[in-house]
């Protein structure tokens, strides 16, 4: 048996013009966390629905278990749970009555449903608020007995589409704590994501993908590696001195780093961060613009993303949204 749970080849989707997908390559081994990194309209969501058989692909292949999505449908369906973006439960029935009714249709045994129910209601922390419609949970409760709901069935492969989109910190940190128990017990677990944070902190690997395609797809650690070894910061009062500042600084990296404007902040990414900071200094202070603050850290990947697309995760539009050519620009090296 593969020790892959999940391979796509040249996976593609179109919606009339605009193509979500444009040949997705991705392998994902049993047992782990696989991040699937991405702003809005990168595409994230319409492979997961792919792989979930909630949509037909257009182009190119995918197999989950060894079955494929298109002709095995049925078979994947069995073997996959899916929590979308937003609680596909209804708030009028109570936890427990929204899990004994995924249960009915996903036609488990009627003797197992009700114990299956409990069984998670207690392991997501939600047996108090079991028989409480859910109109009362608040958003991380709501969101916790989602992804219960996808478990009905206990399926090896599961498919979290932005789990946490809306919750705030605490519940955040519960939901991760959560899926690392399930990925300890053997389930391979897709992780779509915004959240940089949430791909460094779960995922064994990641694919980083913006407009339909993979540009990326490696390590956390590995990822953040190749920027090099350190990321320094210079803040300045406002974006106009920040602009101004953006030419000497490149001038004064030369080829030792790489330079970034973010709006008020000048980036520079160099693997000889000390050195390379006394003269960037030196010659703005020679030129009259003097830094309001400074910060010198370890790449991120937010530092990653904005290398490899010239945009930040949450900065990047959906490609409606860029072919009308709205929203803030990046302004790259070297830029006016």
């Amino acid at each position: 048996m593969s020790d892959l749970a999940v391979v796509t080849e040249g996976l593609v989707k179109r919606f009339g013009d605009v193509e979500a997908l444009s040949g997705i390559d991705l392998e994902i081994p049993a047992g782990s966390i696989f991040g699937l990194l991405g702003p809005n309209g990168a595409g994230k969501t319409t492979a997961v629905r792919i792989l979930a058989t909630v949509l037909p692909p257009d182009g190119g292949r995918a197999e989950v278990l060894g079955r494929d999505v298109v002709r095995e449908a049925d078979a994947v369906r069995r073997r996959v749970g899916l929590a979308g973006q937003f609680a596909a439960v209804d708030p009028n029935l109570t936890g427990r009555e929204n899990l004994r009714m995924v249960g009915l249709l996903a036609q488990l045994p009627r003797e197992r449903i009700l114990p299956r129910a409990d069984e998670l209601l207690e392991r997501f922390d939600l047996t108090e608020a079991a028989n409480r419609p859910l109109r009362t949970y608040s958003g991380g409760m709501r969101r916790r007995l989602d992804v219960a709901a996808s478990l009905m069935r206990k399926p090896p492969v599961l498919f979290l589409d932005e789990p946490t989109t809306g919750l705030d910190l605490f519940s955040r940190n519960e939901l991760w704590e959560m899926i690392r128990e399930l990925v300890a017990e053997g389930t391979t677990v897709l992780l779509t994501t915004q959240y940089l944070e949430e791909a460094d902190r779960l995922a064994s690997r990641i694919a980083v993908v913006d407009r339909g395609r993979v540009i990326a797809n490696d390590s956390p650690a590995h990822l953040k590696s190749q920027l090099g070894g350190t990321v320094i910061e210079l803040g300045f009062a406002d974006e106009a001195v920040a602009t101004r500042a953006l030419p000497e600084v490149s001038a004064a990296t030369g080829d030792e780093g790489h330079v970034e404007l973010e709006e008020r902040k000048v980036l520079i990414t160099t693997p000889d961060g000390a050195r390379l900071l006394m003269g960037v200094l030196r010659r703005l202070d020679t030129d009259g613009l003097e830094p309001a603050n400074l910060t010198v850290r370890e790449p991120s990947l937010d530092d990653v993303f904005l290398s490899l697309t010239g945009h930040h995760a949450e900065d990047a539009q959906p490609p409606e949204e860029a072919a009308a050519g709205g929203g803030r620009r990046r302004r790259g090296r070297g830029a006016a």
